[in-house]
């Protein structure tokens, strides 16, 4: 079974910053168009950033410039580097991938993972 696992969330001060993982487990041959959500209380589910067509990245306007996305293929991880939080980017980030390969080729779509809480605030 495929699973995505976050870490790295916390409480960090406006102006911090923070990286968050996001590490697959299992037989992994490839996640394919990973990417980050968020949702703050009372909110809905928004896109953060994400790796399309393997290297494209896109974000959301509202972190453009403060955060990055990248992806370390022979660990199977996803990153979200967050600089210069604001206590509006206090949320559960989610980390997704729209197909995951296991090394058998059978296909996982849709994964999730469980979320990690990110705080900012003084």
């Amino acid at each position: 079974q495929v699973q995505l696992v976050e870490s790295g969330g916390g409480l960090v001060q406006p102006g911090g910053s923070l990286r968050l993982s996001c590490a697959a487990s299992g037989r992994v041959f490839s996640i394919n168009e990973p990417a980050w959500y968020r949702q703050a209380p009372g909110k809905e589910r928004e896109l953060v950033a994400g790796i399309t067509l393997g290297t494209t990245t896109n974000y959301a306007d509202s972190v453009k410039g403060r955060f990055t996305i990248s992806r370390d293929n022979t660990k199977n991880t996803i990153y979200l580097q967050m600089n210069s939080l604001k206590p509006e980017d206090t949320a559960v980030y989610y980390c997704n991938a729209r197909s995951i390969v296991r090394v058998t080729g059978s296909t996982a779509f849709n994964v999730w993972g469980q979320g990690t809480l990110v705080t900012v605030s003084s």
